[in-house]
C-alpha cells in the first residue's frame, strides 16, 4: 500500500455547507462536541478505529477553539473529523461508522473542517496519509503531494 499526503487549496473552497443542511433531513447533525462529551467521543473513536486516532482527537479537543467535529444520529456518534491534531494545517484523522457510510457524512465532516480552517485564515490544508484519494479529489479538489511519504510520519512510535 502506497501512502501519500494531499493538498487542498482552501482559498478556492466555497463556503457552501448545504451538505450539512441536507443531512439534518435524515436527523444527522454535524457539530463541534463540547467538553463534557470528550470521554464518550474519544472512547467511540478508540473502539471504532484506533487508539492513535483517539489520541489525535484528544489534541483536537484541547485546541482553542476545538478543531474536531462529530456527526450524530439519535444522540449517538456516527462519525468524526479533526484538523490541527497530527500537525498544524493537517486534516485528519476522520472516520464514519460502517453502518452509515454512503450517506454523505464523511463529506459533510470534511467540508466542516475545511470551512473552519479557511475561516481561521489557512490558505492550504494537508490531508495526511490519504486513504480514499478519489473521494478527497472529488469532494474538495485535493491533489497528491509527490514524495510526501513518510513525511511527518517518519520515525512514528508504535505501541
Amino acid at each position: 500500500m502506497s501512502h501519500f499526503d494531499m493538498l487542498v487549496k482552501l482559498y478556492d473552497q466555497d463556503l457552501n455547507l448545504s451538505c450539512i443542511e441536507e443531512l439534518k433531513k435524515q436527523d444527522i447533525i454535524i457539530r463541534k462536541p463540547i467538553a463534557p462529551e470528550k470521554t464518550p467521543v474519544l472512547k467511540w473513536i478508540k473502539e471504532e478505529f484506533a487508539q492513535g486516532w483517539a489520541d489525535e482527537a484528544d489534541i483536537a479537543f484541547s485546541n482553542s477553539p476545538r478543531s474536531i467535529f462529530i456527526a450524530t444520529k439519535d444522540n449517538k456518534i456516527i462519525g468524526f473529523a479533526c484538523y490541527d491534531a497530527t500537525a498544524l494545517n493537517f486534516f485528519g484523522p476522520t472516520g464514519v461508522c460502517n453502518s452509515t457510510r454512503g450517506l454523505g457524512v464523511g463529506k459533510a465532516l470534511l467540508k466542516a473542517c475545511m470551512t473552519d480552517m479557511k475561516l481561521k485564515g489557512y490558505a492550504y490544508a494537508i490531508i495526511g496519509a490519504v486513504g480514499p484519494a478519489k473521494f478527497y479529489n472529488k469532494a474538495v479538489g485535493a491533489t497528491k503531494i509527490e514524495n510526501s511519504w513518510p513525511g511527518i510520519y517518519a520515525d512514528l512510535l508504535k505501541n
